[in-house]
């Protein structure tokens, strides 16, 4: 029989979906599950990017340009421009999703057995990537306990080593809805113009931040022209995630020009997807006003809730629509295909995804989950009820 390449063989699976099957069979047998381990809004799609794809007049469903449409690009541009980040169309490449963007630039900036350092928890499928691209994942610790703020500098420090080529943070966090403060994108900053490094920055999220926090952009940072490499999507900010559309951003033209030649390797992003995304462009603010009205509400509900179960540990998000809570348990990965398997009251269960695969840590996390909090208050108020009495059935 043929064989299987390492890299394949190497590459992990989605924490937040390798359950599908226990929570398929769980439905089959008559099973409710509510999905807290997806990050997949319930808030309605704007109407303006539905309409645009519905009312489209073509005859003919074309390739779009590899980087995008040049239109496209431009209003993409005077949005980053409302919020205080100069670029232009041609230092953007729209991308099959955030998920091809970061992709495309580890390739772009990292060869096989290059290092990027990433504060852990950090979204599991930096792993997937990284492991594709043959490039190592280092980790910085953040705790629970400090809600998991940035690790000290110093700690970025010790890790450089001649094959680091980036730092690689998620702002806000997913999974754990951290947000990074001015000073702390300044501190990293300084450190990657000191060792010479690009600062990738996910930042999909940066339309959910709460508690009257703001989101402040590596390319809003002045010195960091050659550094900075910008990572969006349409997914979360508009609930368009079956769009597939995302942005790699950068006024370093080396940086745009290698992506660009790995975009023509896949010819160009889906033009559809591109009419709803830039329809979604013209999206009024009290969409997002509203959106952000709800999701702190989420939020505040799930952590009251939370807490009220004896043992556990959670960390409070301050954007994003994600938690990584702590339980009082040994295996996150056994109890949540438990719960699934074996568990139920009045016939409804929980699906989480562990914590686990969201580090690269071997052995942190293994008792954590995250938990997406992007249902209903009501079904949110269920599902911490249903993993509470879980817990207390539980043996481990």
């Amino acid at each position: 029989m043929p064989s299987i390449s390492q890299k394949g063989l190497s590459m992990p699976e989605s924490p937040i979906r390798k359950l599908v099957p226990y929570a398929e069979a769980a439905k089959e047998r008559g099973i409710g599950v509510i999905h807290l381990n997806i990050g997949q809004p319930d808030i309605k799609t704007p109407k303006i990017a539905l309409d645009a794809v519905k009312n489209i007049d073509l005859e003919v469903l074309a390739y779009s340009r590899t980087e995008g449409s040049e239109v496209y690009r431009q209003k993409i541009a005077k949005y980053y421009a409302k919020n205080d980040i100069e670029v232009n169309a041609s230092q953007i490449i729209v991308t099959t999703g955030g998920s091809e963007a970061l992709a495309f630039a580890i390739s772009s900036i990292a060869d096989i057995g290059d290092e990027i350092i990433i504060p852990e928890p950090f979204y599991a499928n930096y792993n997937g990537f990284a492991t594709a691209a043959g490039v190592k994942v280092v980790p910085v610790v953040s705790h629970i306990e400090n809600n998991f703020a940035l690790p000290p500098i110093e700690e970025f420090e010790k890790l450089i080593s001649p094959r680091t080529r980036a730092i690689l943070i998620c702002n806000p966090g997913n999974p754990t809805g951290y947000l990074y403060s001015r000073e702390e994108i300044k501190k990293l900053a300084d450190i990657v113009k000191k060792h010479d490094l690009f600062l990738v920055a996910d930042e999909v999220y940066r339309e959910f931040t709460y508690d009257g926090m703001e989101h402040y952009s590596v390319l809003k940072e002045a010195g960091l022209e050659e550094h900075a490499i910008l990572i969006d999507s349409v997914s979360k900010r508009y609930s368009m995630c079956g769009a597939r559309i995302g942005y790699l951003v950068s006024k370093n033209k080396e940086v745009i020009k290698t992506a660009l030649k790995f975009a023509q390797a896949r010819l160009s992003p889906p033009t559809y997807a591109q009419i709803a995304s830039e329809a979604a462009l013209d999206t009024p603010q009290s969409y997002f006003d509203a959106v952000k009205v709800e999701y702190v509400s989420r939020r505040d509900l799930l952590i009251a809730e939370l807490i009220k179960i004896d043992g556990i540990k959670v960390a409070k998000p301050q954007g994003a629509f994600y938690c990584i809570v702590e339980l009082p348990i040994k295996n996150a990965d056994t109890f949540a295909q438990w719960l699934l398997e074996s568990f139920n009251v009045n016939g409804e269960t929980v699906m989480v995804a562990p914590a686990g695969g969201f580090y690269a840590t071997e052995g942190l996390g293994v008792n954590q989950i995250r938990i997406a909090y992007v249902l209903e208050k009501e079904d949110l108020k269920k599902a911490v009820y249903i993993l509470g009495e879980a817990l207390k059935a539980y043996k481990d």
